[in-house]
């Protein structure tokens, strides 16, 4: 079974940090990690891996600073890494993503299965999943919470829905976006991180390495574009209230009408 899993590398999230020029996230300099809901995905395809044989293959777009996130993904036991980088890929939003990252997976091509977080942590759209989908023109299947049992035609997977669940049987190939409750990510194993150090030579693939119409990446393919971004300034003013509650609730509800809130 030849399984892809779509990996972000995101900022810490006590880190995010915003250049006020572009509007886009600055990642130089700024501690990263793989998209938490993504490492599910990568336990979830090693898993299906030592049930029935295959290849896993993660994808990512990014930065060459994103290496470093395959190299951890390659520590946990998947079989290749590619990384998608070039100028022409920034700025893109969930619609260029999508559409860049199934021209990667159009390339290596027999594909069986696709895995993805529900969601990047940075963005929360949920949007790239599927949308690499509908390039591909494959079925999709979001929020799966199991895989309830799989062979080389088709998938049963468990869905999580507002009111309840959904038993849901499709055809390979599929591409599914899994939540964490799926699985427990391994730790990497020394065999792994050993494998990791020692891989110098990981692919990067650039536009001129897809087939790939250019007006469709970047900032020129996408549709939606960031026009400012400004940080909350909290303007606090805090206060204490003396005496017994009955006092302290009298001089709360007193302050609050004086500022109008109530």
């Amino acid at each position: 079974m030849n399984i892809i899993v779509c990996m972000k590398q995101v900022p810490d999230t006590n880190e995010v940090k915003i250049d006020k020029k572009t509007n886009t996230l600055m990642r130089q300099g700024v501690r990263s990690i793989i998209n938490p809901y993504d490492l599910h995905a990568i336990e979830e395809a090693l898993r299906l891996r030592e049930k029935m044989g295959g290849k896993v293959t993660v994808i990512s777009m990014g930065p060459l600073q994103v290496i470093e996130s395959l190299k951890e993904a390659v520590s946990m036991g998947v079989d290749e890494v590619i990384l998608l980088s070039d100028r022409a890929f920034a700025g893109a939003d969930t619609l260029a993503t999508s559409y860049t990252l199934s021209r990667a997976i159009d390339k290596i091509g027999n594909v069986d299965l696709i895995l993805c977080g529900k969601q990047a942590i940075d963005g929360d759209t949920a949007q790239v999943g599927p949308g690499i989908a509908e390039h591909l023109d494959i079925a999709h299947v979001t929020y799966v919470e199991k895989i309830i049992d799989i062979d080389e035609k088709e998938i049963t997977v468990k869905r999580l829905v507002d009111d309840g669940y959904q038993i849901i049987k499709a055809e390979l190939p599929v591409l599914l976006t899994v939540l964490k409750e799926i699985n427990e990510p391994r730790l990497p194993s020394i065999r792994g991180i050993l494998r990791s150090r020692e891989m110098d030579d990981i692919p990067v693939w650039t536009a001129d390495d897809l087939d790939i119409d250019r007006n469709l990446i970047g900032l020129n393919g996408s549709p939606t574009q960031v026009i400012s971004v400004d940080t909350p300034q909290l303007d606090v003013e805090a206060r204490i209230f003396e005496g017994d509650y009955q006092t302290q609730v009298d001089c709360l509800l007193k302050a609050l009408m004086e500022q109008k809130v109530l």
